[in-house]
């Protein structure tokens, strides 16, 4: 039987740890939100979060202190909030993916960021993008958003072999199992790194 892809997004990562598994946390996260995360994503955050992949890619999970998804989909959407938007490219608009005339972020009609790279990339699900379905925006760091009508697991498992899933030119694909790091937790805490199986690439 051909796995779905978040089966696949799993055995590409290799064995999850689960150490912040916490379904109160999503559920507090959720109602602030007023609106249900999908649950692959959910999924991948509970096995390896709070962590850095192939060193671009950052996931915080909602159990934490540091690192804390809540907090960083707060700040992440009070930032965007004051961009102003009438120079905004139609083709980049989400506003009319979404048919909408004013953005909004961090609400279940609009925005919500749930994972970035330090290339300055923010991927953000929109609850009503794909009719309604649910999709992705991602922004590129330089102002224009790419809408992916297909689920997170799906997403990180194209942007994990190299394809082009943050905009043209997007890739960062790295041979060989992909790579962890682990997200400082205190002052004194040390990244750890650590690898994830083989993938015949």
């Amino acid at each position: 039987m051909k796995k779905d892809y978040l089966g696949r997004v799993l055995d590409m990562l290799g064995e999850p740890s689960w150490q912040y598994r916490d379904p109160e946390a999503w559920r507090k996260l959720e109602n602030e939100l007023g609106v249900s995360l999908p649950a692959d994503y959910k999924e991948i955050i509970d096995a390896y979060a709070p962590v850095q992949i192939n060193g671009h890619l950052y996931l915080s999970h909602p159990a934490t202190e540091r690192w804390n998804l809540g907090e960083k989909i707060r700040r992440t959407s009070e930032a965007w909030s004051q961009v102003e938007w009438d120079w905004a490219e139609p083709d980049g608009d989400p506003r009319t993916a979404l048919g909408m005339e004013q953005l909004t972020f961090g609400t279940a009609d609009g925005l919500i960021p749930i994972a970035s790279t330090d290339r300055g990339e923010t991927i953000f699900y929109a609850p009503k993008g794909a009719r309604g379905r649910g999709s992705l925006f991602i922004e590129d760091g330089e102002g224009e958003f790419f809408e992916y009508s297909f689920s997170f697991s799906k997403w990180l498992y194209l942007w994990l072999i190299g394809e082009d899933v943050a905009g043209p030119n997007s890739s960062a694909f790295y041979p060989g199992p992909v790579v962890f790091e682990s997200l400082p937790m205190s002052e004194t805490d040390e990244p750890r790194s650590w690898v994830g199986p083989d993938r015949g690439m």
